[in-house]
């Protein structure tokens, strides 16, 4: 079953299990990859979806630092209950170290040198790991590792 086969049938069991909060949140997963079919006349593959879902948590992130910051707990529960239900559709996250050793591959198959070529490995980089971690994460070890 593929993972938007999935996202449709746990929208289904939220309906009939009346679970009001994650069927929202399953509804905004499933408007925007609607969207994104309709803008870009695809047929969303798992790796779309990923990407879909991982952009939905980095708004929720950001809103949730932002109502913090703003003291609005009620506001920031909300968006963190939303991203608990959007993270279970992530696959298994890679950790720093396996994001580390991947980094120094495929800066070895580049052949790059410094800092100048982190656009040349960021591409190559976020193709190899696209949806498998955290981006944020991946910079930071690309730039640790084109820098040492």
């Amino acid at each position: 079953m593929s993972l938007k086969d999935q996202i449709i049938e746990d929208m289904k069991n939220a309906m009939r299990a009346k679970d009001s909060e994650r069927l929202g949140t399953i509804r905004l997963l499933t408007a925007a990859m609607k969207q994104k079919e309709v803008d870009d006349r695809v047929e969303l593959d798992d790796t779309m979806v990923v990407a879909i879902v991982d952009k939905l948590i980095k708004q929720r992130k950001d809103s949730i630092e932002a109502f913090t910051k703003a003291d609005r707990m009620d506001l920031a529960d909300k968006e963190s209950a939303e991203l608990k239900v959007l993270q279970a559709y992530l696959p298994a996250r890679l950790s720093a170290d396996e994001v580390t050793a991947e980094v120094k591959a495929i800066v070895a198959e580049l052949g790059a040198t410094g800092p100048g070529d982190m656009g040349k490995v960021m591409g190559a980089v976020k193709t190899r790991l696209a949806g498998k971690a955290d981006m944020g994460m991946v910079s930071a070890a690309v730039k640790a590792v084109l820098a040492g």
